[in-house]
């Protein structure tokens, strides 16, 4: 059962319907969902992600990502399941977020490779560097889309046919550097 009505994925408050490291790695902050460290380098990739799965649906939400040193890179992750080891890994689809990386399709921890990724001049013109982003994933079937404030990035037709086409949305902070990422207004619309 699904909901084809636009709702929150995100109380703005609490962890409600999520779960990851909420000891260490996440916090809420401002309505914010919050990752990472500025002062402290963060060690590995860590995501906090959804208690339940969604197939084919509309999520729009808005993103910062703020750095002071290392590797800068964050994501959301779309259709994806938690590994088993290292616990803290996701593996499927995830749409980038970080210099040079905004807007782009990565498969994680499965195929490890960009799947598509817009051009570099274009993504200068997009981003707004330490400012809110505004990112949409669009998922129906094989098809996969994503936008970066309001300009299609990805434009997306898997050719595998047994990949799994619902899973947990989730997260991301890299490991390797020292940088907070930021998460807000996450809406998702269900889609048949």
């Amino acid at each position: 059962m699904f909901n084809q009505k636009p709702h929150p994925l995100f109380d703005g408050k609490t962890f409600r319907g999520w779960e990851g490291d909420t000891l260490h790695t996440w916090r809420v902050e401002k309505g914010a969902i919050v990752g990472g460290s500025l002062t402290q380098t963060v060690l590995h990739n860590d995501f906090i992600c959804t208690k339940r799965n969604y197939a084919n649906f509309n999520l729009r939400l808005k993103v910062k990502l703020v750095a002071n040193s290392g590797f800068i890179n964050a994501g959301i992750q779309f259709r994806s399941q938690r590994l088993v080891n290292p616990a803290h890994e996701m593996i499927g689809y995830q749409a980038d977020v970080g210099p040079g990386y905004w807007g782009s399709l990565y498969d994680e921890s499965r195929r490890n490779k960009t799947l598509m990724a817009p051009d570099s001049l274009v993504l200068s013109k997009l981003v707004k560097g330490n400012d809110w982003n505004e990112m949409e994933i669009r998922c129906e079937d094989r098809h996969i889309q994503v936008y970066l404030n309001g300009v299609k990035t990805v434009d997306y037709l898997e050719p595998e046919q047994t990949l799994p086409r619902e899973g947990l949305i989730g997260l991301q902070v890299h490991g390797g550097g020292k940088l907070e990422v930021y998460y807000k207004d996450l809406i998702i619309t269900e889609l048949p």
